[in-house]
C-alpha cells in the first residue's frame, strides 16, 4: 500500500496475532512514516499504542465507546480517565 503513497493509512488491529518482536518492528515502521503519512490505528494492544505515541505529546489517543468519543489525550491521560476505567 505504501507504493501508492497514500496521505492517510487506516489500520484496524495491525498487530493482532503478531509476536512481541513483530509488534515492536511494526511500531518502528509506523513511527518511521511520520511526516510522510498520517495514520489512524484502531488497536486494543496498549503496549503497541505506547510505542507509537510515547515520544510525541502531539499524538492523540482516542477512546471510543458505543460509537462516541469517551476520552481523548495522551495514553497516560486516557488510561487515568475515570470513565475509561469504568467502561473498560
Amino acid at each position: 500500500l505504501l507504493m501508492q503513497d497514500p496521505k492517510l493509512l487506516l489500520l484496524d488491529e495491525p498487530v493482532a496475532g503478531m509476536t512481541d518482536e513483530e509488534t515492536e518492528r511494526t511500531a518502528q515502521l509506523f513511527v518511521s512514516l511520520q511526516g510522510a503519512h498520517s495514520l489512524v490505528v484502531v488497536e486494543h494492544d496498549m503496549k503497541f499504542i505506547d510505542e507509537l505515541t510515547r515520544d510525541d505529546p502531539a499524538k492523540k489517543v482516542t477512546v471510543l465507546h458505543e460509537g462516541s468519543v469517551l476520552a481523548e489525550g495522551s495514553l497516560a491521560q486516557v488510561q487515568a480517565n475515570d470513565k475509561v476505567v469504568e467502561v473498560y
